[in-house]
């Protein structure tokens, strides 16, 4: 009975100061380099974007954010690598969009549920997708494409980061609501390489966010024309929608920022508080925008219903492929 006794005592001792250590935990975090894993190619519209975003971090922490570029699998390399690490804060993730709204067997593991599989940490902004065209194909305008895939179906190329990734999607709803067939080639290397090969005249059109897409557009090899956003983007008041071709389409990534399940709700919501304040930088937000990306506070909770809310508009469209496979 007395060692009951004692043992509770000592308890009873122990409990303020594990209550004060769990958010010392958070206060002193991070105490040494953060990996952020993506699972996108090194040169990627999300690499680019991750890259800017780390060094926003890093400056909030005075510790380095590193990118890891983790690609394959259509995600499930770098998804699975995120959650086996230690839930102990220094690894991070940043999937892409098609990592949470996958075809569902496309790949082990995907597509990512939360808060089962990851603990959501906050949101990274988005951007619309572009459609563009090499200049050799001779199409100036979205109609244009249409009507040469309409005359050469089942011809003309586009290059995706892989099967089920937003690039492909997004040519998938095109053909579907455009009433025309296209070819996908998909490319481990990312955006990247579909820009070698659009250069190389193998294929003529790439998809992806301008951040992928920004030095070929300025460069004149591809053409942009059109932007799958809800109204004409501010820095490119010329260039159409393509809704306003096929009213209603939309189309754009978002990424997030999550954890493995497991991670101290404390470094959770630091983190989150220090992704906002590096995502308000000045310089980050510029560096952001020059991108053409959108950025929104959201809190942990306010991420997760973001995600859940993506995955239930996308999944008819994920049916709707699948059926077709």
């Amino acid at each position: 009975m007395h060692r009951w006794r004692e043992r509770l005592i000592a308890l009873s001792c122990a409990l303020p100061f594990l209550g004060i250590a769990i958010p010392a935990q958070a206060q002193d975090y991070p105490a040494r380099p953060v990996r952020i894993i993506t699972d996108s190619a090194p040169g990627s519209a999300i690499d680019a974007t991750l890259r800017i975003i780390a060094d926003g971090l890093s400056r909030v922490w005075g510790q380095q954010a590193v990118p890891i570029n983790q690609p394959g699998a259509g995600g499930a390399i770098a998804v699975r690598a995120a959650a086996a690490a230690a839930p102990d804060g220094y690894t991070l993730a940043m999937p892409a969009v098609s990592a949470f709204v996958a075809l569902p067997g496309a790949a082990a593991g995907l597509p990512i549920q939360v808060p089962r599989d990851f603990a959501t940490i906050g949101y990274l902004g988005g951007a619309p997708m572009f459609i563009t065209a090499a200049p050799g194909l001779g199409a100036k305008s979205l109609p244009d494409l249409i009507a040469l895939a309409k005359q050469r179906p089942g011809e003309l190329a586009y290059g995706t980061n892989g099967p089920g990734r937003l690039t492909h999607l997004t040519g998938e709803l095109l053909q579907s609501r455009a009433g025309i067939k296209l070819l996908m080639i998909s490319y481990s290397g990312g955006t990247a390489q579909v820009l070698n090969d659009v250069m190389g005249g193998r294929i003529p059109i790439a998809i992806d966010a301008y951040s992928g897409l920004a030095g070929a557009v300025q460069a004149g090899t591809v053409v942009p024309l059109a932007v799958a956003a809800p109204k004409r983007l501010a820095d490119f008041p010329d260039l159409p929608t393509v809704a306003e071709t096929l009213p209603g389409f939309e189309a754009g990534g978002w990424q997030v920022l999550v954890a493995p399940v497991g991670t101290p709700e404390t470094i959770v919501q630091k983190v989150n508080r220090d992704l906002i304040k590096a995502l308000a930088e000045p310089e980050t937000r510029a560096r952001l925008v020059r991108l053409g990306r959108d950025e929104r506070p959201m809190s942990p909770a306010e991420t997760l219903a973001f995600i859940q809310g993506e995955q239930r508009t996308w999944a008819p469209i994920l049916q709707q492929i699948g059926g077709a496979r």
